[in-house]
Parts: C-alpha cells; structure tokens; sequence
C-alpha cells in the first residue's frame, strides 16, 4: 500500500494532460548524371526512410524517455515539416491580440454530461485579424477559412483553449505535464480554487484554466490506480507510446478536453515533451500580422 506522503504526488501525476506534446527527409536526386543506387544501397535507403518516417514529433526532454533518434521537432514523411521557432517576442506578439467576444466560462464540469460535448475533428479554427483585434471562427475545411480571409490555427472546431493567449501560454510551456501536475497537488491539499489558480498562473484564459482544471480532477478520479504504479516514470515507453498513466488520460479524459478546449498542442502544430505521430501534428505557422 502506498505511503501517505506520496498521495498528492501519485495523484497529481494524472494532472499532466497528455491531450490535455531536424532531420529532414533527403530528396530524390536520381537523373541525368547522377549514379544508378546499387540494390543495396537502394535497401540502405529505403531503411533510413522507414527510420525517418517512424520518428516521432515533439522536443524530448529528461522526462520524456526518448531520444533524438526516436523524436524531434520534424516530420521526414510529411513534406519535410520542421517545427518554426517562436521567440518571446512571437508569444508577446500573440498576446497584444485581444480578441473581440472572450469566450464564457465553464460554470459545469463537462465530464459529468460527456454526451453534450461531441467531437468535431473534421472542422477547423480560424483567426480573422483585424488590427490589434481578432476574432475566431469555426470552418468547415482550410478552404473555406481561406475564403473568408481567415487564417487557420488548428484542426477542429474552436473552443475554450482556442484563444491566441492560450496559444502563447503553450508556447511558453514545452512541458506543460511538470507544472499541471504541481498545479493539481496544490489543488488536491487546498481545493479547486487554488488549482485553476496556479493553471491562470501558467497564462491561459480562465475559460481554458477551467477545462484544464476539470480535466485535471476527472484523470485524477480514473486514473489514480494506473499512475500510482508508474510513480516517476518516463511520459514513453522504449518503444515511442506513451506510459499507461499518460494513456489512460488520453483515453478516458482526451475526447472531451479536445472538445471543449479546441486547441491541443497536436493539433496545433507544436513540438512538445510529449512525443506524437507525425500524421497526428497539424502543420501550421502563427504569424498573424
């Protein structure tokens, strides 16, 4: 049985939302006086861009358990993608944005009615900027965004975590699971006021505090077990997933966060801690002069 003083921490490693994130593939330049590949050296090729294409996407740190070989900030096999850089000038850029109808706030905990909150994965998020105001929209596809004079900032529907600020505070925090875990144990010895405190803390807007709040107590109820017995674990296994504790969150917690929230790290574009599927990242860059 676990020792008392390590409650608050076994529990707060379910707080670390996993929803709740450069090598670059060579071209081909086979022609007019270039060699013909040996078939061996034809198979060497094909591996190193098997190799490339199984990498995942994020920028590992001590936590995450993996290494440059296994992630980075690239996707060899997605048009070459290699995640922008964005300077604190960018993220201050993004919050001198002020946008025109601020979302309202979660008054209820939308894991107690999960039925009222469906998914939309196939939509996408639009900022229409208009001088140091903005404002978002819901589209149908990039197309449709495109049309309207909007720039698309991530896959689905936007929601509560879609706001530029919120984007910076991602921005700001490559390894948002550390700090949201300190958040949660703060929560757990001092309540839920005290929790979505220290989230405002890390930047968000209160409406995507309190998603994040509520996603943090909802993994903490179902999935104490499972992180009790992954205290002090990489976020990945050797082999690229993601522990069972990071897991269970995905499972159990993902799909209302992400449709409440709007805006994941994935789907936004950012290379986070968090490792993922290079066909699960959205290729986007935030400049919204």
């Amino acid at each position: 049985m676990a020792r008392a003083w390590l409650l608050p921490v076994l529990v707060a490693l379910a707080c670390g939302s996993s929803t709740t994130d450069g090598i670059a593939a060579a071209e081909d330049s086979t022609g007019p006086g270039t060699e013909t590949p040996t078939g061996a050296e034809t198979g060497a090729a094909a591996s190193t861009g098997a190799a490339q294409c199984s990498r995942l996407y994020g920028r590992p740190n001590e936590n995450s358990g993996l290494g440059p070989a296994q992630c980075g900030p690239t996707c060899a096999c997605e048009g070459g993608w290699v995640a922008p850089e964005y300077s604190a000038a960018d993220i201050s850029a993004l919050r001198a944005l002020t946008l025109t109808t601020p979302f309202d706030d979660l008054l209820a905990d939308p894991y107690e009615t999960p039925e009222d909150f469906p998914l939309d994965a196939d939509s996408v998020c639009g900022v229409l900027v208009d001088g140091s105001t903005y404002s978002l929209q819901t589209f149908d596809d990039d197309a449709a965004a495109e049309s309207a004079g909007a720039k698309v900032t991530h896959d689905g529907a936007c929601g509560l975590c879609s706001p530029l600020q919120d984007l910076a505070a991602y921005m700001d925090n490559g390894d948002l699971t550390q700090p949201v875990r300190e958040c949660g144990v703060l929560g757990l010895s001092t309540g839920d006021d005290a929790q979505l405190e220290c989230l405002l803390e890390l930047g968000f807007t209160e409406p995507c505090a309190q998603i994040w709040s509520y996603n943090t107590t909802h993994t903490r109820t179902v999935c104490l077990q499972t992180c009790l017995e992954l205290l002090d674990a990489p976020y990945h296994e050797e082999d690229g997933s993601l522990n069972a504790c990071l897991q269970c969150d995905e499972d159990l917690s993902g799909p209302v966060f992400k449709a409440v929230a709007g805006r994941t790290r994935r789907n936004t574009g950012l290379a986070s801690a968090l490792c993922r599927p290079c066909e699960e990242v959205r290729q986007v860059v935030h400049r919204y002069e």
